[in-house]
């Protein structure tokens, strides 16, 4: 089996070359399957994504004269900044203007619990698949379906939806139950090939473990895939996996070219197009609503979220070298937000560079002048030898200026600046408890560290409980903490001492 394709395409003029992962087929083909998702941004970032592009790609696939299947596999209702206020509502209507045909729910979908999830799936004007996803008593949900037999030029097509087993772990699902994501694929599959199903198509929003378990199991013939953000196309001449990047930065068209035997049977062939949206003009009634709700947004940002009682300092020079009431304000925030013991967040994220005087308002917009870079909150369980590791290189450049300077919550630490690097932290406290080395903590932080930034990659060696493309958007973990505890203290605690 050859090994994922994760492509970075350019000037594939709006799709119509076919990607390099096997040789262009002649002739028309039989129906074409249309995959986006993990799109959360209304708008182009740099030119690509968005959904007036998106919509644009799949009018202009419709228009084809092929019968066509659009797919979204799921995240999209959060997490963004707009999102933030109207809790997925126009994402729904960016969809329904250029509605798929079929939406598999992602773990974002539940950000904001069930009941925010069933209203915009009423709102929806396409249908939900999610086999494995059921109510607190085992029965099906509203409006959700398991698959579906379909006709694709004259070939009986059967599709199954399945939603991220781990959704309640990573998203507020309340009480819904996410069964087996293989075995209730398997068994969906052989229902539907037993009604008369010649082919069948995995809509899945799953990890890419469970991606090549599905393809190497042989457990359907196409698999449309979600969550990992990758651009990722495999064809191994018996499975086809595909999966279209994030934010319609790239969506992927499979044509699949059916040749039916007499006993009902068929053979197939795939052949891959990738609609690099930076060649796609956007589409003129989806940016008139994106502009619309662009205008929303910005009156949404003036609110005040609320006030702080004493100074606010996020000035370069403080949240890179010593403990600020800002820093302390954002690794609160994130611990609490999570759920953490331990919140730690880089200095080098906090970008506002300004001192807020007592009694200051706050503002959407400043928290978003702060955490400019669209962050998303993590969580890891580390032990507490891996947490000391992380505690050093977050005070290696003690003494200078340095993006790495962790601001804490949840923990106090004792710094000995004469110390050589990777020895600075004398004594390290958690509840009053001297850290434990053996044992395991619950850290918040922010997906750029998460990834390695700031030299932070150990943090990944635990096991991840929240990962980046599974948090919510650092800044709106912000405002809804401050929403939550206005008026501020914003005064330092005492939380990073350091040895004269």
């Amino acid at each position: 089996m050859r090994p994922t394709r994760r492509q970075t395409v350019a000037g594939l003029g709006a799709g119509l070359l076919a990607a390099g992962a096997g040789p262009a087929l002649a002739g028309t083909p039989t129906f074409t399957l249309l995959l986006v998702n993990d799109i959360y941004a209304m708008d182009a970032v740099e030119g690509r994504g968005g959904f007036p592009r998106l919509n644009a790609v799949v009018k202009a696939e419709r228009a084809r004269g092929v019968p066509l299947l659009y797919a979204h596999a799921g995240d999209s209702f959060s997490p963004s900044l707009m999102s933030g206020f109207d809790r997925g509502a126009h994402i729904v209507e960016l969809l329904n203007l250029a509605p798929p045909d079929l939406f598999v729910p992602g773990n974002h979908e539940f950000d904001f619990g069930p009941k925010v999830f069933a209203e915009r799936r009423s709102e929806a004007r396409f249908p939900f698949l999610a086999a494995n996803l059921r109510g607190p008593e085992g029965e099906r949900l509203p409006g959700i379906e398991d698959a579906r037999l379909v006709d694709l030029g004259g070939i009986r097509v059967g599709l199954v939806g399945i939603a991220l087993q781990a959704t309640p772990e990573k998203s507020q699902s309340g009480n819904l139950r996410f069964g087996p994501e293989i075995e209730t694929l398997a068994r969906e599959a052989e229902r539907l090939r037993k009604a008369g199903a010649q082919m069948i198509v995995g809509i899945a929003h799953t990890a890419r473990p469970t991606d090549d378990a599905i393809v190497r199991g042989r457990v359907v013939d196409i698999l449309l895939s979600g969550h990992d953000h990758d651009l990722c196309l495999r064809d191994d001449g018996q499975a086809v996996l595909v999966e279209s990047s994030h934010d319609a930065h790239y969506v992927t068209a499979v044509d699949v070219f059916v040749t039916p035997s007499t006993d009902g049977s068929v053979r197939w062939r795939a052949a891959f197009r990738i609609h690099d949206t930076a060649e796609v003009p956007p589409d003129p009634e989806t940016q008139a609503v994106v502009e619309r709700l662009a205008g929303e947004l910005s009156r949404e940002l003036d609110v005040v979220l609320g006030t702080t009682e004493g100074p606010l300092d996020s000035r370069v020079a403080t949240v890179r070298a010593r403990e600020s009431s800002f820093g302390d304000l954002v690794a609160d925030a994130v611990r609490a937000g999570t759920g953490a013991e331990i919140g730690l967040i880089n200095g080098g994220g906090i970008r506002g560079d300004r001192l807020y005087p007592a009694g200051a308002s706050l503002t959407r917009r400043d928290i978003l002048s702060e955490l400019p870079f669209g962050n998303t909150t993590v969580l890891v369980a580390i032990d507490g030898a891996t947490l000391r590791e992380a505690l050093e290189n977050g005070y290696r450049d003690l003494g200078r200026s340095s993006g790495r300077f962790l601001q804490v919550s949840g923990i106090d630490v004792i710094l000995d600046p004469n110390a050589p690097p990777g020895r600075r932290v004398v004594a390290a406290t958690i509840g009053g408890a001297a850290l434990d080395e053996a044992r395991t903590y619950r850290v918040a932080a922010n997906d750029f560290m998460l990834g390695g930034g700031n030299d932070y990659g150990m943090l990944a060696k635990g096991r991840v409980l929240i990962g980046g493309t599974d948090g919510t958007l650092l800044a709106n973990t912000v405002m809804a903490y401050i929403r939550a505890h206005a008026p501020l203290p914003a005064e330092t605690g005492g939380r990073i001492r350091v040895l004269s």
